[in-house]
């Protein structure tokens, strides 16, 4: 790669580092979330049909409506429950998760945990 200094030039480095030993089948599909300074976001991809099976956000309207005040960890704990309901609902158990390139703490492991509790394996 280039000579990449800023921020998120090199969270894109980690990225593509990390999606080059993930991928997503039908059976296991990628959880991908994506954090902003605003919300957090988490989709189901199976990347052999290039399809997205579900997603969830903190724009999501029922969430947004039973999490007003929230911000930030429970906010993505809330995000995490919905996606493991909706795997659910789609008979997935078991995902890869993809963490965007971003570190594995804060609001990225809130998800990931609230996810785990609502029945996803990975």
């Amino acid at each position: 790669m280039s000579d990449i200094k800023n921020r998120s030039g090199m969270k894109a480095v980690r990225h593509a580092r990390l999606r080059r030993k993930l991928s997503g089948t039908a059976e296991r599909p990628r959880l991908v979330v994506f954090r902003s300074n605003k919300h957090i976001y988490a989709q189901l991809v199976d990347d052999t049909n290039s399809q997205t099976l579900t997603g969830v956000s903190s724009l999501t309207p029922e969430i947004r409506k039973a999490n007003e005040k929230a911000k930030g960890m429970e906010l993505a704990k809330a995000v995490g429950t919905a996606i493991a309901d909706r795997a659910k609902q789609r008979k997935v158990e078991s995902v890869v998760f993809d963490r965007g390139g971003a570190p594995y703490t804060g609001a990225i492991k809130a998800l990931a945990d609230s996810a785990r509790a609502g029945g996803l394996h990975f």
